[in-house]
């Protein structure tokens, strides 16, 4: 079997690191990006490998068109990215009452445009290999609203919003379009918000999920067996809605 082309963006943090392993593990080869942090990329890559798995770092700014269209240009010319995860994403907090317009602007510019920036410029090589999953990553706050996250909300729920609409486009040229919404994850940005027992209150399970489980998830939706699955937005959060 041919080894398809997996792009990870956002890759080095920890849901994207374990999804991109994932993927590695079931004979994808695995192109990890980051933007800031690309020491992190290369450590994936490096696990990866020591795994006899196939991975290689991308790195580039998804809010920058320009910058982001040469690299994928780059990308694609050894293939077409056949699996693509939009995981890049950042949150920057307050009260609607109290934001910001550059905290607005930033965080719909990295989770939404950024989005687009990746995306589209490889949808006709995806198209023309007739096989495809699109998967983003967004949030429970994405699917509830959460307090002083309306930036970051606005943002995720703009992904459903396209992913739907990629999911009708794409269907018959066997491309699915998904979005997978965590709940509370273990892992730096969940760490740094929630303490145990505001777990225990906010989440049935009374637990946090793992950047594993996520990555579980996510590769199945990249699958042949998922090839009937698109066009839904996917809770993992333990019970929270």
């Amino acid at each position: 079997m041919t080894k398809k082309r997996a792009l990870v963006t956002g890759g080095s943090g920890d849901i994207g690191a374990a999804i991109c392993k994932q993927l590695a593990s079931k004979g994808n080869h695995v192109l990890v990006h980051a933007n800031s942090r690309p020491e992190r990329a290369e450590q994936v890559v490096d696990e990866i490998k020591s795994e006899n798995g196939s991975a290689e770092t991308v790195v580039f700014n998804v809010t920058d068109a320009k910058q982001a269209k040469q690299q994928l240009e780059k990308v694609v010319a050894n293939g077409a990215i056949q699996i693509l995860i939009n995981n890049a994403g950042i949150h920057d907090d307050a009260i609607m009452a109290g934001m910001n317009e550059e905290q607005w602007k930033q965080v719909i510019d990295v989770s939404l445009n950024g989005f687009f920036n990746v995306t589209q410029p490889l949808l006709m090589p995806m198209m023309q290999t007739r096989w495809g999953r699109i998967i983003s990553m967004s949030s429970v706050a994405g699917v509830m609203g959460n307090r002083g996250q309306a930036n970051y909300a606005a943002a995720k729920s703009g992904l459903h919003g396209a992913s739907k609409s990629i999911a009708i486009e794409m269907a018959s040229r066997g491309i699915t379009a998904n979005v997978v919404a965590p709940g509370v994850i273990q892992g730096e940005m969940a760490d740094a918000v929630f303490d145990k027992d505001l777990i225990k209150k906010i989440v049935p399970m009374q637990r946090a999920g793992t950047a594993e489980e996520v990555a579980s998830l996510v590769t199945f939706l990249a699958s042949e067996e998922a090839a009937y699955i698109s066009g839904q937005v996917i809770n993992i959060n333990g019970a929270m809605a």
